[in-house]
């Protein structure tokens, strides 16, 4: 019988590399994004089934968890990918889109998370995963927003792990630091190589260690990975 694995957030880049990769293990993916749409040739190829979500609503995580359990079964895997981005000097941000970027970068993380957990502790485990960013522990100016949004991402995801792990579930933060390279790789229009010397993450390979951490025996588990390039000053 197939795992079940689950992306919130899903979209073009890191996610939808992951979601081959799982795809690729035996894993039946359902995939879950604001709008769907965009997902179409994703689920054609691997297969998957896509379901409309707002994150950042108690009733539409629960709403998708439910639909799961009906369509695939009970969630083996879990990432949260979700955030947004608003960038600003802190005199001029709109209060309301610095919350709605909370509420997606992190409120809806514990969402997700509180629904996986429920049904994880009765099934004997899982995995929890979550996306982080260079936001996740380093501030910058005018990334107030994004900051607060990761840092407590992080939190949530350190307090989970010891929370979730004596239950047999594996919660791992993933803190991506540095650009994502546009996925399909290939000549520009200049024939010149995108992504020229690695300089970005590839997300196929950012895909490779999240299944790495995903197939760790749990004597072992990571709980948090950092990912740059080669080029990126840390």
């Amino acid at each position: 019988m197939s795992k079940i694995a689950l992306i919130v957030g899903a979209g073009s880049g890191n996610s939808a590399s992951f979601a081959r990769a799982l795809a690729n293990q035996g894993n039946k993916v359902v995939l879950a994004a604001r709008n769907i749409t965009k997902l179409d040739a994703l689920c054609k190829e691997i297969s998957a089934n896509a379901f409309s979500c707002d994150a950042t609503s108690a009733e539409s995580v629960k709403d998708l968890f439910e639909s799961v359990d009906r369509s695939e079964g009970a969630v083996d895997t879990v990432l949260y990918n979700a955030s947004a981005f608003t960038p600003g000097s802190v005199t001029e941000l709109d209060p309301k889109a610095v919350h709605d970027s909370f509420m997606q970068t992190a409120f809806g993380a514990f969402l997700v998370a509180q629904q996986a957990a429920i049904r994880m502790k009765k099934t004997g485990g899982g995995a929890i995963f979550f996306t982080g960013a260079t936001a996740s522990i380093k501030g910058f100016p005018g990334f107030s927003a994004f900051a607060m949004g990761k840092f407590a991402l992080r939190g949530l995801a350190q307090s989970l792990a010891r929370e979730l792990g004596p239950e047999n579930i594996h919660v791992a933060h993933f803190i991506i630091d540095g650009r994502i390279a546009s996925p399909g790789r290939g000549p520009d229009e200049e024939n010149e190589i995108i992504n020229k010397d690695d300089a970005e993450l590839e997300p196929d390979a950012i895909a490779q260690t999240y299944m790495a951490v995903l197939n760790q025996h749990r004597s072992a588990w990571t709980n948090e990975i950092d990912l740059r390039p080669w080029v990126e000053n840390f």
